[in-house]
């Protein structure tokens, strides 16, 4: 029996975009391989910007190339305003508002309408998933046998759970973890804009969430297990592909000298959010497979875990480091906005002395020429990576077998 196969796809708002180039890369090297068309992963598992990409894929699944084809054209050719309210006025009734609070908080906490919700105001997005998105081919590609399961993460302000909601073929009863709890449910936009709410920066979705309504936030906190739903979900070997560096080279970083800015703060906070948890969760089920490997026939009889096979795909290079480049290509409001709270444009980091905030907006920088880098970036590396991918999927074994038959 074919072991089944799953994809983790973590958050990183427009750090997302390297995601695309590793399915492009994907995309090619099974072609050259002679597979036949179909989904390639039946289990799909999204997290804030990686769960749209996922949804994405997922109401492909009867055309996984074309569904790849999709999201390359609509991210290579991104701007920040189908995201974000980046005009001028937009940016002033969110972000200039919300950071007034810092100062005038005392004054302006008085009306009500003075307290804006987040940051930027996202809005555009939903109206864009809508239109790109059909989820009610979900429960079609289903039925006939195209995928498995879908989960879409997210995390309750309400609760402090960490909530992963999914639909699946199979009656796959939902289980429930120190704070992580799995609930089935029908996938709506709804939930992508929750799941892709990065704190602070987008607003909290209400959900309806085992009979109460929770506000939802990004997935991505306090995600301990980025990589559990899929198993849970089936998946017998997965492929995990990263927003961030999971290894950094070796030797230290240029420092910034003086007192971090808010932007560098909060551009260490996101990347803890999105990152750090990912790492975590590689380093321990490795161990569950080395320890796996060390047990005999019996004692494995005797344990719920199994070997999960993994292949992690993630940047060569610091996305930082590139977003620092592209600062210019953010429309001017965004820009007055991020410059207010420490971002330096036009500086590149490694060659300036260290970060100048250009972490916190590389989440931001949903603009063509950053997009298009970060996506010919991961389709680079996954090239790269050509003999553990076909080794990962068994690519081109059949056409190799007839050859040597021949």
């Amino acid at each position: 029996m074919a072991p089944i196969t799953g994809l983790i796809l973590t958050g990183g708002g427009a750090r997302a975009a390297y995601q695309v180039g590793v399915l492009a890369g994907l995309s090619r090297l099974r072609r050259e391989a002679g597979e036949l068309p179909g989904n390639p992963f039946p289990v799909i598992a999204g997290t804030s910007a990686g769960a749209i990409n996922a949804a994405a894929l997922a109401c492909g699944a009867d055309d996984f190339d074309t569904a790849v084809a999709l999201l390359n054209r609509v991210w290579r050719n991104f701007h920040a305003e189908q995201v974000y309210r980046a005009d001028a006025f937009g940016v002033i009734r969110s972000g200039a508002r919300w950071l007034s609070l810092f100062t005038l908080g005392w004054a302006l906490t008085r009306w009500r309408r003075a307290r804006p919700r987040s940051l930027l105001d996202n809005s555009p997005l939903e109206d864009l998933l809508r239109e790109l998105l059909p989820l009610d081919r979900l429960r079609g590609h289903l039925q006939a046998g195209h995928l498995r399961a879908l989960a879409i993460t997210g995390s309750s302000y309400s609760t402090g759970e960490h909530l992963t909601f999914y639909e699946a073929v199979d009656e796959i009863a939902p289980w429930t973890r120190s704070q992580r709890v799995a609930v089935r449910a029908r996938l709506t936009h709804e939930h992508l804009m929750a799941s892709s709410a990065i704190p602070f920066i987008f607003p909290a979705v209400p959900l309806s969430v085992l009979g109460r309504r929770d506000h939802v936030g990004d997935g991505s906190m306090r995600q301990s297990a980025p990589i559990s739903p899929a198993v849970h979900l089936g998946a017998d070997r997965i492929l995990v592909v990263g927003a961030g560096r999971l290894n950094e080279p070796v030797g230290a970083r240029a420092a910034v000298s003086g007192y971090p800015s808010l932007a560098q703060i909060a551009g260490h906070a996101l990347s803890n959010i999105f990152l750090d948890a990912l790492a975590v969760d590689i380093e321990r089920l490795q161990r569950v497979n080395h320890t796996l490997s060390l047990l005999g026939p019996e004692a494995l009889s005797r344990t719920s875990l199994r070997p999960i096979e993994l292949l992690v795909i993630a940047p060569s290079q610091r996305l930082d480091d590139i977003a620092a480049r592209h600062l210019h290509s953010l429309p001017t409001p965004v820009r007055a906005m991020l410059r207010a709270v420490g971002v330096s444009a036009g500086e590149v980091p490694c060659q300036s002395g260290g970060d100048r905030g250009a972490a916190l907006a590389s989440y931001l920088l949903f603009e063509a020429p950053y997009t298009r880098e970060l996506i010919a970036l991961g389709e680079a590396d996954t090239l790269a990576r050509r003999e553990d991918v076909l080794r990962f999927f068994g690519w081109g074994r059949a056409r190799s077998g007839l050859s040597a038959a021949a």
